[in-house]
């Protein structure tokens, strides 16, 4: 009797262990769920993305207020367009600004929004004008090491 009772134990632990991988791969993945019922679509040109994905995230002062629904590549203006869906809780000005932004060092990217001051609304399907690339790093890195020989070539 006591080997049936260890064996439930080990049991329920084994499965509670295999729902907390889940759990976790779903959240690292971004793939948790996301309320999608009452949201609207909003789109953004980015001459850069970087490393973002559909499925990231759309934030605003820290807060998840959407996710990246889809990259495309437009043919007409060269650059990505990132189409974004926005919780209809959430209502930014027209004048709002898009940039895609890093967590941490080398962490996910996301696009991040800071609202305006313009008292008309961003309605469904509609565009965010200004907006900012991602920093890609190799750039940086080349930037300074041109500029450092730019400086020595000055002595």
């Amino acid at each position: 009797m006591q080997r049936k009772t260890m064996d439930l134990w080990v049991g329920i632990f084994v499965i509670l262990g295999v729902g907390a991988l889940l759990i976790l791969s779903l959240k690292v993945g971004n793939l948790d769920t996301y309320n999608s019922g009452q949201s609207y679509s909003i789109k953004g040109n980015f001459e850069n993305i970087g490393g973002l994905k559909v499925r990231s995230a759309v934030k605003s002062a820290g807060v998840v207020v959407g996710r990246v629904t889809d990259i495309q590549f437009s043919t007409v203006t060269y650059d990505a367009v990132v189409i974004m869906r926005i919780d209809s809780s959430y209502e930014f000005p027209m004048d709002t600004f898009a940039s895609i932004l890093t967590s941490g060092l080398l962490g996910e990217q996301y696009v991040g929004l800071a609202a305006g001051g313009d008292e008309t609304m961003l309605k469904d399907g509609g565009s965010i004008m200004i907006t900012n690339s991602a920093v890609v790093l190799e750039d940086m890195i080349s930037r300074f090491l041109f500029d450092k020989a730019a400086e020595e070539d000055d002595f």
